[in-house]
């Protein structure tokens, strides 16, 4: 098999790229990165020694897919990620990629007849309705519940059928855009597809920022001792999301990779649900355990723009339709990246420090 993996140098398609090339040896890997994200230059000696063949090329420039050769899946794993990008007045970037180069992996694919599997985000799901539902505030953190005002939302999480009215952010308007163009793809075109809205995605290789990747970030500060601030909400550390292991994603992408036909055309939540959640609150004081080290911590009671209180990913659908459901908790994924800090600190430390 040949695949094809956007964003192969980033977190997400390089780990994904590494399992894959492990499992599946004889299979022939390309990964396409434009290197944007600072951080990204450390997948190039992981990529080449895992024996996958890296293209410096941007899926904005419909031309850095014509010397590609024909592969058999499209994993489209490249995103401007920040939910914060484009907020300031320049979106040109932002919709570039995340619209524009969906549209040129869409006709590569369907130039080669190959199949396409399409990482999208619970972003997709409006800020407002979000941030109205019902929920009660514990001890630690804000928690669901089952009384809500609309479908598709109880105390397992948030579902496919929730309600797509509203704002949602300009990042997570370019991916549901991209979904739309997807099944457009799949109903006309023929090509086979399956869209995966994932929750917090983490684990070791990810550069994480403030406005992305806020669990690496989290264990970063407190490992390299530096200040965290609890913004919005009161200041409390309340707010809440699952966190899918990468991992855990990649025995999702390994099932669709080879059983596409089973969830062929399916937009599918997948995250790290109930039981890998936790609030700011609750990922401090299992830092502080694992590190063995406590950092001052501001509060800030002003919210920022795009946030949301809680977010929480029911699974239900995609584990009744391939078997699939996440296997690592908060305090295994605290633990790996700790390790992973450990042991590339050197490397690491100019970045996230």
């Amino acid at each position: 098999m040949k695949l094809l993996i956007t964003g192969g140098a980033g977190f997400v398609g390089s780990s994904l790229a590494i399992a894959l090339k492990k499992n599946y040896p004889d299979y022939q890997i390309f990964a396409l990165d434009n290197l944007k994200r600072r951080g990204s230059e450390l997948s190039l000696a992981r990529l080449k020694a895992a024996g996958i063949d890296f293209v410096h090329g941007d899926i904005r420039n419909k031309e850095d897919f014509d010397s590609l050769p024909s592969v058999d899946t499209v994993i489209e794993a490249s995103a401007e990620p920040s939910v914060l990008a484009g907020l300031d007045g320049t979106p040109d970037y932002l919709i570039n990629t995340n619209l524009f180069g969906t549209v040129n992996c869409l006709n590569y694919a369907l130039k080669h007849k190959a199949n396409f599997i399409f990482l999208s985000t619970s972003r997709v799901y409006p800020i407002r309705t979000i941030e109205t539902l019902n929920f009660e505030e514990a001890e630690t953190r804000f928690v669901l519940t089952d009384d809500q005002p609309v479908a598709g939302v109880s105390s397992r999480g948030i579902a496919e059928n929730f309600p797509l009215d509203g704002a949602r952010s300009l990042y997570g308007t370019t991916k549901l855009a991209s979904e739309l163009l997807i099944q457009e793809y799949n109903e006309f075109y023929g090509l086979k597809t399956v869209i995966n809205r994932c929750g917090v995605i983490t684990g070791p290789w990810q550069m994480g920022k403030v406005d992305q990747g806020v669990m690496v970030l989290w264990i970063a500060k407190h490992y390299f001792e530096q200040q965290l601030a609890y913004i919005g909400y009161g200041g409390t550390g309340k707010q809440t999301r699952d966190m899918l292991h990468i991992d855990d994603l990649y025995r999702l992408i390994d099932w669709e990779l080879h059983n596409l036909d089973k969830v062929n055309g399916d937009i599918l939540n997948a995250g790290g649900g109930v039981q890998s959640s936790a609030s700011l609150q609750e990922l401090t004081k299992i830092c502080q355990e694992i590190t063995g080290k406590t950092i001052p911590i501001k509060e800030v009671t002003e919210n920022r723009a795009a946030d949301i209180r809680l977010y929480i990913t029911d699974n239900t659908n995609v584990t009744a339709k391939t078997g699939w459901s996440p296997q690592l908790g908060i305090r295994e994924i605290v633990t790996d990246i700790h390790a992973w800090l450990d042991a590339n600190r050197a490397a690491l430390e100019p970045i996230l420090r």
